[in-house]
Protein backbone atom coordinates (compact mmCIF):
# COMPACT_ATOMS: atom_id res chain seq x y z
CA UNK A 1 0.00 0.00 0.00
CA UNK A 2 1.69 3.19 -1.16
CA UNK A 3 0.90 6.38 0.71
CA UNK A 4 0.98 9.86 -0.81
CA UNK A 5 4.25 11.49 0.23
CA UNK A 6 4.39 14.47 2.57
CA UNK A 7 7.69 16.03 1.49
CA UNK A 8 8.22 18.11 4.64
CA UNK A 9 6.78 18.76 8.08
CA UNK A 10 5.42 22.13 6.85
CA UNK A 11 3.52 20.42 4.03
CA UNK A 12 2.09 17.78 6.36
CA UNK A 13 1.00 20.46 8.86
CA UNK A 14 -0.72 22.44 6.11
CA UNK A 15 -2.55 19.30 4.95
CA UNK A 16 -3.74 18.69 8.51
CA UNK A 17 -4.97 22.30 8.82
CA UNK A 18 -6.93 21.91 5.58
CA UNK A 19 -8.66 18.75 6.79
CA UNK A 20 -10.88 19.53 9.78
CA UNK A 21 -12.37 16.82 11.95
CA UNK A 22 -15.06 15.08 9.90
CA UNK A 23 -17.24 14.72 13.00
CA UNK A 24 -17.24 18.25 14.45
CA UNK A 25 -15.31 20.43 11.99
CA UNK A 26 -12.59 21.45 14.43
CA UNK A 27 -9.20 22.24 12.90
CA UNK A 28 -7.44 22.31 16.26
CA UNK A 29 -5.75 19.08 17.23
CA UNK A 30 -2.63 18.19 19.23
CA UNK A 31 -0.99 16.20 16.40
CA UNK A 32 1.69 13.68 17.30
CA UNK A 33 4.03 12.45 14.60
CA UNK A 34 5.58 8.98 14.55
CA UNK A 35 7.31 6.70 12.10
CA UNK A 36 5.19 3.56 11.69
CA UNK A 37 5.26 0.42 9.63
CA UNK A 38 2.09 -0.49 7.70
CA UNK A 39 2.05 -3.72 5.70
CA UNK A 40 5.84 -3.72 5.68
CA UNK A 41 6.08 -0.13 4.46
CA UNK A 42 7.40 2.79 6.51
CA UNK A 43 5.05 5.74 6.81
CA UNK A 44 4.76 8.95 8.76
CA UNK A 45 1.74 8.88 11.06
CA UNK A 46 0.04 11.99 12.37
CA UNK A 47 -2.50 11.16 15.06
CA UNK A 48 -4.57 13.17 17.50
CA UNK A 49 -7.67 13.11 19.64
CA UNK A 50 -9.98 15.89 18.49
CA UNK A 51 -10.46 18.41 21.31
CA UNK A 52 -13.91 19.27 19.94
CA UNK A 53 -15.50 15.82 19.95
CA UNK A 54 -12.86 13.35 21.21
CA UNK A 55 -12.74 11.48 17.88
CA UNK A 56 -9.49 9.65 17.18
CA UNK A 57 -7.89 10.94 13.98
CA UNK A 58 -4.92 9.64 12.00
CA UNK A 59 -3.33 10.41 8.65
CA UNK A 60 -0.58 8.33 7.08
CA UNK A 61 1.90 9.77 4.61
CA UNK A 62 4.63 8.16 2.57
CA UNK A 63 8.23 9.16 3.17
CA UNK A 64 10.13 11.08 0.50
CA UNK A 65 12.80 9.12 -1.39
CA UNK A 66 15.35 11.68 -0.25
CA UNK A 67 15.36 14.36 2.40
CA UNK A 68 14.00 17.71 1.25
CA UNK A 69 16.52 20.48 1.92
CA UNK A 70 15.06 23.14 4.17
CA UNK A 71 15.81 26.71 3.08
CA UNK A 72 13.94 29.34 5.03
CA UNK A 73 10.35 29.18 6.10
CA UNK A 74 8.03 27.76 5.02
CA UNK A 75 9.53 24.81 3.19
CA UNK A 76 6.71 22.82 1.66
CA UNK A 77 8.75 20.60 -0.61
CA UNK A 78 11.55 20.02 -3.04
CA UNK A 79 11.47 20.47 -6.81
CA UNK A 80 8.73 17.86 -7.36
CA UNK A 81 5.02 18.73 -7.11
CA UNK A 82 2.99 17.80 -4.07
CA UNK A 83 1.24 14.45 -3.82
CA UNK A 84 -1.04 15.47 -0.95
CA UNK A 85 -2.35 18.86 -2.11
CA UNK A 86 -3.36 19.59 -5.69
CA UNK A 87 -2.60 22.74 -7.70
CA UNK A 88 -5.96 24.34 -6.92
CA UNK A 89 -5.61 23.77 -3.19
CA UNK A 90 -2.18 25.42 -3.23
CA UNK A 91 -3.52 28.50 -5.01
CA UNK A 92 -6.39 28.66 -2.53
CA UNK A 93 -3.86 28.63 0.33
CA UNK A 94 -2.05 31.53 -1.35
CA UNK A 95 -5.29 33.45 -1.78
CA UNK A 96 -6.34 32.94 1.83
CA UNK A 97 -2.93 34.05 3.11
CA UNK A 98 -2.76 37.11 0.83
CA UNK A 99 -6.25 38.17 1.89
CA UNK A 100 -5.29 38.08 5.56
CA UNK A 101 -2.03 40.05 5.68
CA UNK A 102 -1.88 41.68 9.13
CA UNK A 103 -0.60 45.18 9.81
CA UNK A 104 2.31 44.01 11.98
CA UNK A 105 5.33 43.95 9.62
CA UNK A 106 6.85 40.76 11.04
CA UNK A 107 3.59 38.83 10.85
CA UNK A 108 2.81 40.34 7.45
CA UNK A 109 6.13 39.04 6.16
CA UNK A 110 5.35 35.55 7.45
CA UNK A 111 1.90 35.51 5.87
CA UNK A 112 3.25 36.75 2.53
CA UNK A 113 5.99 34.08 2.70
CA UNK A 114 3.22 31.47 2.91
CA UNK A 115 1.41 33.04 -0.06
CA UNK A 116 4.60 33.21 -2.13
CA UNK A 117 5.61 29.63 -1.25
CA UNK A 118 2.12 28.32 -2.02
CA UNK A 119 2.20 29.90 -5.49
CA UNK A 120 5.69 28.41 -6.00
CA UNK A 121 4.12 25.02 -5.23
CA UNK A 122 1.49 25.57 -7.96
CA UNK A 123 4.28 26.33 -10.45
CA UNK A 124 5.80 22.90 -9.77
CA UNK A 125 2.73 21.33 -11.40
CA UNK A 126 3.52 23.00 -14.75
CA UNK A 127 5.49 20.50 -16.88
CA UNK A 128 8.70 21.66 -18.56
CA UNK A 129 7.85 23.45 -21.80
CA UNK A 130 4.16 23.83 -20.90
CA UNK A 131 2.40 27.13 -20.33
CA UNK A 132 -0.19 26.08 -17.73
CA UNK A 133 -1.05 23.54 -15.06
CA UNK A 134 -2.60 20.48 -16.77
CA UNK A 135 -6.20 19.51 -15.95
CA UNK A 136 -5.17 16.26 -14.24
CA UNK A 137 -3.30 18.17 -11.51
CA UNK A 138 -6.63 19.12 -9.91
CA UNK A 139 -7.77 15.91 -8.18
CA UNK A 140 -9.77 17.22 -5.23
CA UNK A 141 -13.20 18.87 -5.33
CA UNK A 142 -11.70 21.92 -3.59
CA UNK A 143 -8.91 22.25 -6.13
CA UNK A 144 -11.25 21.70 -9.06
CA UNK A 145 -13.54 24.45 -7.76
CA UNK A 146 -10.66 26.94 -7.57
CA UNK A 147 -9.64 26.08 -11.13
CA UNK A 148 -13.22 26.25 -12.43
CA UNK A 149 -13.68 29.73 -10.93
CA UNK A 150 -10.69 31.20 -12.81
CA UNK A 151 -8.78 28.76 -15.02
CA UNK A 152 -6.55 31.54 -16.43
CA UNK A 153 -4.90 31.96 -13.03
CA UNK A 154 -3.12 28.64 -13.64
CA UNK A 155 -1.17 29.92 -16.65
CA UNK A 156 2.56 29.93 -15.95
CA UNK A 157 3.04 33.59 -16.80
CA UNK A 158 0.35 34.66 -14.32
CA UNK A 159 1.68 32.34 -11.62
CA UNK A 160 5.19 33.78 -11.97
CA UNK A 161 3.88 37.35 -11.73
CA UNK A 162 1.81 36.47 -8.65
CA UNK A 163 4.71 34.71 -6.89
CA UNK A 164 7.05 37.61 -7.60
CA UNK A 165 4.49 40.20 -6.48
CA UNK A 166 4.10 38.47 -3.12
CA UNK A 167 7.88 38.35 -2.73
CA UNK A 168 8.25 42.04 -3.57
CA UNK A 169 5.43 43.06 -1.23
CA UNK A 170 7.03 41.01 1.54
CA UNK A 171 10.37 42.78 0.98
CA UNK A 172 8.70 46.20 0.99
CA UNK A 173 6.87 45.49 4.23
CA UNK A 174 10.04 44.16 5.85
CA UNK A 175 11.97 47.29 4.84
CA UNK A 176 9.20 49.57 6.10
CA UNK A 177 8.97 47.69 9.39
CA UNK A 178 12.73 47.83 9.93
CA UNK A 179 12.73 51.63 9.89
Amino acid sequence: MAFAVARTWDEAQLYLELHPCPDCGSVDAPWEQALVQVDGELASSYSAICPGCSAAREYLFGLPARETPVHGWPTFGGPEPSEILDAGQWLDVADIAAAAVPTDPVEAGRVLAIAQSAVAEVIKFVPAGADAVPDDEFWTPEGQAVRAAEPGRFRLDRLLVTRDAYAELGREISETGAR
